[in-house]
């Protein structure tokens, strides 16, 4: 399966496969064969990835959420697991999206998909960078602000509700917390779902 191999590990639309396979008097037949013998791995209708035991590479959870469902960018706990910022583990890839909200779920795992407004979107998005691949996720900050925002039902009114709620509720790093960048979490605020917790974190961060 060596033309497989070419894609490594980023998901392939099944138009980029059935030209891969125009040799076969039916493409499809042969798509539908290779994810039978688990050469190929179905993330969704029309979408794929190779499987590690063809490509010897770890899939990348950050990349496929990326290419189920956008514009969207991986955030909130899924983020913070990434950078170490809180120490439970994460069972949902969690991504913002500028579309509809919306869950996927695969071989591979649970993907949600939170939709969020559009001059809230494009506030402290990284781009990493790897080998052959690149996917968008959430700034540290941005992260925070997302679980914050988007989190049902929470609300803290005050400063020492809000360390209460980092350092107990979720664990999280607070050395790294108050090394975090403030602008960041001023451009939100305005913009933001829940104005008077953002602020609150800012409150927090400047003490």
């Amino acid at each position: 399966m060596e033309e497989l191999k070419q894609f490594g590990i980023v998901p392939i639309d099944v138009g980029v496969l059935e030209t891969l396979f125009t040799s076969y008097k039916h493409p499809q037949k042969k798509i539908t064969n290779l994810e039978q013998k688990g050469s190929l791995i179905r993330l969704k209708k029309g979408l794929y990835a190779v499987s590690p035991m063809i490509s010897a590479r770890l899939l990348s959870a950050e990349l496929i959420a990326n290419h189920l469902y956008g514009p969207s960018y991986v955030s909130m706990q899924t983020a913070l697991r990434h950078y170490g910022l809180i120490p439970e583990s994460v069972y949902t890839t969690t991504s913002l999206t500028l579309k509809a909200a919306k869950i996927y779920e695969n071989s591979i795992g649970r993907f949600e998909y939170i939709h969020c407004a559009s001059d809230y979107y494009p506030i402290g998005i990284s781009q990493v960078v790897e080998n052959d691949y690149a996917y968008l996720i959430a700034s540290p900050e941005k992260a925070l602000c997302d679980l914050i925002a988007y989190t049902p039902k929470l609300r803290f009114r005050f400063v020492k509700n809000t360390k209460t709620y980092l350092e107990e509720d979720i664990r999280f790093d607070m050395d790294e917390f108050y090394k975090m960048d403030v602008t960041i979490f001023e451009q939100c605020a305005p913009v933001s779902k829940k104005k008077t917790e953002i602020n609150n974190l800012i409150k927090l961060l400047k003490r």
